[in-house]
């Protein structure tokens, strides 16, 4: 890139491209710090579920949360990120899977790194998900072989599909977009992300079932309220701040994006408290009708 394709005249070319890696290093270092708030999202959903089980469970469902991350970041290491975003040179594009730069082969610059590490977080967050829906009554090593199974393979395919210029929903494809013509666009990860961890955590609550005990003979519901309604709160508000690095940081660069980074940043906080707002609402209702 040159001083022409910055929009810069009457300027020594060797200062234009000193500026081109300082702009590198600040969308680096912005897709690197969001990353950093989504990964602490871990920590939030750590707090979150083991604030909302009964004390027993407490150290086996804070387990699972740490070595989620833990296996996760070894699936994506060696399978997921080729899976997800991987090319080969000279090979014809796949719109279902990635096929190349497993265990990060190829990728040395910067941004490359910045990016990979920000698309881990995600696939994270999308595989603790489940956590919560299966809590209290999930085997450790079934867990950790789900939690290895969706970050290598499940969750990539649904990346490259979504994420990619090949992949088959996808709104930039070459040939036009499949999907009624205009393809998805999931700009922060709402089908992608959440989505696909959704689905997994309503699987996996179908194939295991209640907790012993949770429901009478008759039917009725045994209340199992969580142990902790402090972690619950500070789990609350960790992926609050976590958000602010999953949203904004969805825009992949800061240089010549700030206006849309900030308003995904407004957008974020108005959506959270208009949760927290429309939670309480309903839960006021429901302890004044009696039900």
């Amino acid at each position: 890139m040159g001083c022409s394709d910055l929009g810069i005249t009457g300027v020594d070319e060797s200062l234009c491209t000193k500026l081109e890696e300082i702009n590198g290093d600040h969308n680096s270092n912005f897709l690197l710090t969001s990353a950093y708030l989504v990964f602490f999202m871990q920590a939030g959903f750590a707090m979150l579920c083991a604030g909302s089980v009964r004390s027993k469970n407490t150290k086996n469902i804070l387990i699972k949360n740490v070595l989620d991350a833990c296996v996760g970041a070894f699936a994506w290491f060696i399978f997921g990120y080729g899976f997800a975003f991987g090319t080969t040179e000279g090979h014809k594009p796949n719109s279902f899977l990635g096929s190349g730069n497993f265990a990060m082969k190829g990728i040395s610059d910067s941004y490359g790194v910045a990016f990979y590490l920000f698309q881990w977080a995600f696939s994270a967050a999308a595989a603790t998900i489940v956590s919560g829906s299966v809590a209290e009554r999930t085997k450790f090593e079934a867990y950790l072989g789900y939690s290895f199974f969706l970050t290598a393979f499940v969750y990539p395919a649904v990346v490259h599909w979504s994420w990619t210029e090949t992949g088959w929903l996808g709104p930039w494809r070459e040939n036009g977009a499949k999907l009624l013509g205009s393809g998805m666009l999931d700009f922060a990860g709402s089908g992608v992300v959440h989505m696909t961890g959704g689905i997994a955590g309503l699987m996996g609550a179908w194939i295991v079932g209640p907790r012993t005990g949770r429901f009478a003979p008759d039917g009725r519901v045994n209340p199992m309220p969580g142990h902790s309604a402090p972690l619950v709160v500070l789990g609350t508000f960790i992926l609050w701040v976590g958000w602010y690095g999953f949203n904004p940081g969805s825009q992949l660069a800061i240089v010549a994006g700030s206006r849309v980074v900030a308003r995904t940043a407004v957008t974020t906080t108005l959506a959270a408290a208009g949760g927290g707002l429309m939670a309480m609402s309903s839960t006021t209702t429901c302890t004044t009708s009696g039900t």
